[in-house]
């Protein structure tokens, strides 16, 4: 059974830094694929950023880009999120989410939301201002 959780959220000023942690476990595929996404109250949910099992060079999308660096710990099973700078319209609840990425040879940045298939419950992140 594919398990994840999300964890180290908080209350943070604007300007401030905060450390996001995903645990996960049981993700038993050749190759697989972990994004951190994001949803603010009456908005869409979002992609905040993505790495894949085999390759250690994360995706950053439009949201955090520059002020976020999503890294890894295989032998934890761990990901991590560090969110810089953080601004009020980074309050959100922050998710991690996996899926299976035997069969793609791309960036993971190409997995849309709908595809990924396992989340875990969402930390939430409030920046005040």
């Amino acid at each position: 059974e594919v398990q994840l959780q999300a964890s180290g959220g908080g209350v943070v000023q604007a300007g401030g830094s905060l450390i996001l942690s995903c645990a996960y476990a049981g993700l038993t595929f050749d190759d697989y694929v972990i994004g951190w996404f994001r949803q603010a109250p009456g908005k869409e949910r979002e992609e905040v950023s993505c790495i894949s099992s085999s390759d250690s060079s994360p995706y950053y999308g439009d949201s955090m880009q520059g002020r976020s660096t999503m890294s890894s710990n295989g032998a934890k099973n761990m990901v991590y999120l560090q969110m810089n700078n953080l601004k009020p319209e980074d309050t959100a609840v922050y998710y991690c989410a996996a899926t299976d990425a035997t069969y793609w040879d791309y960036s993971c940045s190409g997995f849309e939301i709908h595809e990924y298939d396992y989340w875990g419950q969402g930390t939430l992140v409030t920046v005040s201002s």
